[in-house]
């Protein structure tokens, strides 16, 4: 298969190309280990550290210090194609994660999936593929190289029913078919009633079920992320930055082993130029 070419690039941010490449290595392992051999997608992940060095043929991820609620999320350029904007903040390498995942498994924002609709009446239905959202908070992601990268579901998430033994998302943060977790949401079509809609748990109470407000013939998953955006950034909070993780762990955890193994390269290296 064709792989997808994606860069986490910066653009007036005062990210380091340091930090960007770290997180892009940490993007390509989950990718090449985690979530390809679940969804049969093959991506390459790489950094850039400004959209003039950017290929013509990668989707961009777009890091930036300054960007409205409204513009976060995935978004489409002229020419059709995708593109998304992530706000520089603590919590940034699992929204990087989160829109990386839902870019290379459904570029266009247009994938669905039939199913029944968990709202009585509305019978059958066609669910958008947006891997993450149901379980996007920070609370259910977990670690890769030590970054702090985004719970996804697997297919078996549209299944019928529910079976023991089925794993329904990558870090098992969903336990049933269409399960939305706190501070997450799940997106849907109803023919018959021309409407798309949610069912949402945010600011706390139980989930919730409502028309979403998509309009027609327009991209529907560019529509949900705008409206839900700043719900998601609320669901972020508590998330730590990079560096702040590799400082707390300076005590025993992940910063602690990076630094042993490279003093022991450093060491094996002294020792072969000696030879």
């Amino acid at each position: 298969m064709l792989p997808y070419h994606v860069a986490l690039v910066s653009d007036e941010s005062s990210i380091t190309i340091q930090e960007l490449s770290e997180v892009a290595g940490a993007l390509q392992k989950q990718v090449t280990r985690d979530f390809g051999p679940i969804w049969q997608i093959a991506a390459d992940v790489s950094a850039f550290a400004s959209l003039e060095r950017l290929p013509l043929d990668y989707w961009p991820i777009i890091i930036r210090d300054q960007i409205d609620e409204n513009a976060l999320g995935y978004h489409q350029d002229e020419n059709g194609q995708p593109y998304s904007l992530v706000k520089y903040t603590n919590e940034w390498t699992v929204t990087a994660s989160h829109e990386l995942l839902e870019m290379i498994c459904d570029p266009f924002g247009r994938r669905v999936v039939a199913g029944t609709s968990p709202v009585a009446g509305q019978g059958r239905v066609q669910f958008l593929v947006e891997v993450c959202d149901p379980c996007e908070s920070e609370g259910f992601a977990y670690p890769v190289n030590g970054v702090t990268v985004s719970d996804f579901y697997t297919p078996h998430f549209f299944d019928p029913v529910t079976a023991p033994g089925v794993r329904y998302s990558f870090n098992n943060s969903l336990t049933a078919p269409y399960q939305v977790r706190e501070g997450g949401y799940l997106s849907w079509y109803v023919p018959g009633l021309d409407q798309w809609w949610q069912r949402t748990w945010f600011d706390g109470g139980a989930p919730s079920d409502g028309p979403a407000q998509v309009r027609r013939g327009g991209n529907p998953r560019e529509a949900i992320d705008r409206i839900t955006a700043p719900h998601r950034v609320r669901a972020m909070k508590g998330a730590r930055s990079l560096a702040a993780a590799r400082e707390a762990g300076a005590a025993g955890g992940p910063s602690h082993n990076f630094r042993a193994r490279a003093d022991a390269l450093r060491t094996a290296a002294a020792m072969a130029m000696k030879t």
